[in-house]
């Protein structure tokens, strides 16, 4: 009986400190992922930008950095290199520019991508009634 008792927390201590050890290793590897992980994307894409890449990805990537970052003004900038290779975008880049303009006092051109965003989701409403027809 007293073997039978030592048998059994001697697996339980077995299982404890192999589960205790996992633990640990996982942790040490997560602080040591934790130093590397840190990138500063924006400024990577802005350097890839100044050295005349250009593509609408990039500029999505950079007017969206900005933006959800609340720099506004260096949204609108990006967004505007955007508009110009390619005005056949999702609705979210319209209004995203449009706030931008706002926000940098540019109203009256806001005002006309608010324009073409209302008749860019009438389309889409249009094309969507057409096909549950």
């Amino acid at each position: 009986m007293k073997n039978n008792i030592l048998l059994y927390v001697t697996i339980v201590n077995v299982f404890s400190f192999n589960i205790y050890s996992q633990k640990e290793k996982f942790y040490v590897t997560d602080k040591i992922s934790d130093k590397y992980a840190y990138v500063d994307v924006i400024k990577t894409y802005e350097r890839v930008a100044q050295k005349g890449y250009k593509s609408v990805d990039l500029f999505k990537k950079l007017g969206d950095s900005y933006y959800f970052n609340a720099k506004l003004d260096k949204a609108a900038e990006w967004y505007c290199e955007l508009f110009a290779m390619n005005t056949d975008l999702e609705p979210e880049y319209y209004y995203q520019y449009a706030k931008s303009l706002n926000f940098i006092g540019q109203n009256d051109k806001a005002n006309e991508i608010l324009e073409k965003l209302k008749q860019k989701s009438g389309a889409i409403l249009e094309k969507k009634n057409r096909n549950l027809r």
